[in-house]
């Protein structure tokens, strides 16, 4: 273990950020590089000899937290990063996206502030790619059977590198022009630099994954005629059917997705485009929705010079201390200020849109707005609190309710779908359409990368045990499986 009295030595303490007026002016990641490695290993003997760690309960992937916790405080980077890779094929996404549910579960997190897992871990896979210690690991043998993996995201690509390593010829395809799913398009730059997936994508070359982009399978190819062509495929195509706000005005011009938002700025920063297509600079911008998504928004609005930054949120605001029916170790709801919050704007809680109001040129100029509150377990408008705000750029980040039913990719393959509009799966991910397996948000619903990853490993061991009889693969999770999260 750690230093056995590191948490009673040595409080808290997380990565640096980069004044604000200085960020705003770049898309770089906001954390001041180079900030954690001079406490890191203070921070790692904080990790308690707590007998069970409940950490690995609170992490989907099962990470081996006190070990790589040990070694960071000696200073032991590599055998850190083999312990960090043993679980976990992306540290380097997880350790930058990731809500940490490990650091809710954290056992010192009872009654002090938990370990700052989520800092210990990036540190660790910054230092090993720095080091050299992450090379490709190709296999020693092919087995000569072939799979696709159908969607690039976190689940995709930990899927695939899995399969890879495992001896079989996999092909990954990506309706978009790039590799990487929501993680390229997704994720703003200040959140995760790009750098970091465009290495692991090299790295999985060298291992011998293949990559095919601009390809969306049900409508570029036919998804039968993928099934023709590989003995088994994995399915990791997301949730990405938004939620919409079906209220008098929506059609307005300047509404629009978040995920039609955020990409077009991503792809500034990919040299796409000189200026993004949607544009918050010198506008009133709305958010609705006031998760991650929401957030990222806020981020991109802020950097695009939006004149103001407003985030809608139907629920009432959380509390900053765990609620009665939320107790350690379960993953609480709480009050979070997120980078992009610390850069202004204002949130508004317990509202709810009505309508939109434009100009005479069908552009949006005004939201419509009421409180609501919990009557009798509904959410009810509250009489006269009803008032507008300035609009001139919406965006709705509400969710996603489920994978894209209008490619004809679950029709192609005739798959079927669960209770609540996700594609069925059994206790190995396959699906009723044998050498067929899902694995991500498209079998499991709208989820954190954690989820993702995890998945992804476990559908990999079903589809190889499913093509040789047996595996060696890890497999973290069942699809039934739930962690304390809720």
């Amino acid at each position: 273990m750690a230093d056995p009295k590191g948490f009673l030595n040595h409080g808290r303490e997380v990565a640096k950020s980069r004044p604000v007026d200085v960020r705003l002016k770049d898309w770089n990641e906001v954390y001041v590089p180079g900030s954690l490695l001079p406490i890191i290993s203070k921070q790692a003997s904080r990790c308690m000899d707590c007998g069970i760690p409940f950490c690995h309960n609170g992490c989907p992937l099962g990470n081996l937290i006190p070990e790589w916790n040990d070694f960071a405080y000696r200073e032991d980077w590599s055998a850190a990063s083999e312990r960090l890779h043993a679980t976990n094929n992306f540290p380097e996404f997880t350790g930058r996206l990731c809500p940490a549910p490990c650091e809710s579960a954290c056992v010192l997190g009872i009654n002090q502030p938990a370990v700052t897992i989520k800092n210990v871990e990036v540190s660790i896979i910054d230092k090993a790619w720095d080091s050299g210690d992450v090379e490709p690991q190709a296999p020693e043998r092919l087995s000569g059977k072939t799979v696709a993996v159908i969607g690039s995201g976190p689940a995709g690509l930990a899927a695939a590198q899995q399969l890879t390593r495992a001896g079989h010829t996999v092909a990954v395809y990506e309706r978009a022009d790039r590799i990487g799913g929501l993680l390229r398009y997704g994720i703003p730059e200040f959140k995760m630099e790009k750098r970091h997936i465009n290495r692991r994508i090299e790295q999985m070359r060298a291992e011998g994954t293949r990559f095919r982009t601009g390809i969306e399978i049900g409508r570029d190819l036919r998804a039968t005629d993928l099934k023709k062509r590989y003995d088994a495929i994995v399915i990791a195509a997301g949730a990405t059917t938004a939620r919409d706000l079906p209220v008098p005005g929506r059609e307005l011009k300047g509404i629009h997705q978040a995920m039609e938002y955020l990409p077009l700025a991503n792809k500034v920063q990919e040299g796409d485009y000189v200026a993004p297509p949607i544009t918050a600079e010198g506008k009133h911008v709305i958010v609705i929705g006031g998760g991650d998504t929401g957030a990222d928004c806020v981020g991109t609005a802020h950097r695009q010079g939006a004149a103001s930054v407003t985030q809608l949120e139907i629920m009432p605001r959380p509390g900053e201390d765990r609620a009665p029916h939320q107790p350690w170790p379960t993953f609480p709801m709480l009050y979070k200020v997120t980078s992009a919050h610390e850069e202004g704007g204002e949130r508004v809680y317990s509202v709810s849109t009505t309508h939109f109001e434009g100009d005479e040129d069908g552009n949006v100029q005004w939201l419509h707005l009421t409180e609501v509150e919990f009557i009798d377990g509904k959410l009810t408008p509250k009489p006269g609190t009803e008032r507008k705000i300035p609009a001139q750029l919406v965006t709705l980040a509400m969710g996603f309710t489920g994978t894209d039913r209008e490619n004809g990719l679950v029709d192609q393959f005739g798959l079927e779908l669960d209770e609540r509009g996700n594609i069925a799966r059994d206790a190995d991910f396959q699906t009723n359409v044998p050498g067929v397996f899902v694995a991500g948000d498209a079998g499991r619903g709208q989820s954190l990368i954690v989820w993702a990853i995890a998945e992804g490993r476990s559908a990999a061991r079903g589809c190889d045990r499913f093509l040789t009889g047996a595996s060696e693969l890890p497999a973290p999770i069942r699809p039934t499986d739930r962690s304390l999260m809720v």
